[in-house]
């Protein structure tokens, strides 16, 4: 039965008449996050015009039911302190840099009702595929930890985040990262207005194991040929 619903799922880019599915799909997805927080549509067609190629979009059975979305950027790991809103420009992207060295993964959202179906996975193996193909360093994102509030009155949320890494706690978005084979690089303060984690994320990291110096591959846009 897992195969069959597993064959309904496509993986494209993001397209203009995906933008209201997508906005309605923000609030599904983080009913804790402060309202300027969220995306709406002008922000996802802005995205169709500044780089769809980064913005994957999960259909079952022609419904939006999860996204993965991001830009490439030249990211600081010296001085790595940021928050979502100034990273994302707001929510439009504009901080993308097609020269970028990495991608920043600004978006990994799966409907509640979709959850429990590897389309978490598909979106970022999309993303590290995307990576391997334009020959970026990796891909570096700011973590929500949804799973935090449950141990709130036991563990700061640096204990937190240490359990989950050696496998003692499991948190819903940290530990898929975790097998994904991110890393946790630190945490970020005031990150993002989130309830469930008193503000706090994780600056997590994937490195491109095809990494090489100095070349830089031009993405294939859709359309062209070889």
């Amino acid at each position: 039965m897992m195969n069959e619903l597993n064959e309904e799922i496509e993986i494209v880019t993001i397209r203009p008449e995906f933008a209201p599915a997508l906005a309605e799909l923000q609030r599904a997805c983080f009913p804790s996050l402060g309202e300027q927080e969220l995306m709406n549509e002008d922000h996802f067609l802005t995205h169709c015009e500044i780089f769809p190629e980064g913005e994957f979009v999960a259909l079952v059975n022609g419904r939006v039911v999860a996204l993965g979305s991001g830009f490439f950027y030249n990211f600081n790991f010296e001085d790595p302190r940021h928050t979502f809103n100034e990273i994302i420009a707001g929510g439009y992207y504009t901080n993308h840099d097609p020269e970028g060295e990495y991608y920043y993964g600004a978006d990994i959202s799966v409907h509640p009702e979709f959850r429990g179906r590897r389309i978490g996975r598909k979106l970022y193996e999309a993303r590290k595929n995307l990576v391997r193909e334009t020959n970026r360093k990796g891909i570096v994102a700011g973590g929500v930890l949804p799973g935090y509030p449950r141990h709130r009155d036991q563990l700061t949320i640096h204990e937190y985040v240490e359990q989950v890494i050696e496998g003692e706690l499991f948190d819903p978005t940290l530990s898929m990262q975790l097998r994904n084979g991110f890393e946790v690089k630190g945490l970020l303060k005031n990150y993002i207005e989130d309830s469930n984690s008193d503000n706090w994320a994780t600056l997590i990291f994937w490195q491109n194991p095809d990494y090489v110096a100095k070349t830089r591959k031009k993405l294939k846009l859709q359309g062209e040929t070889r």
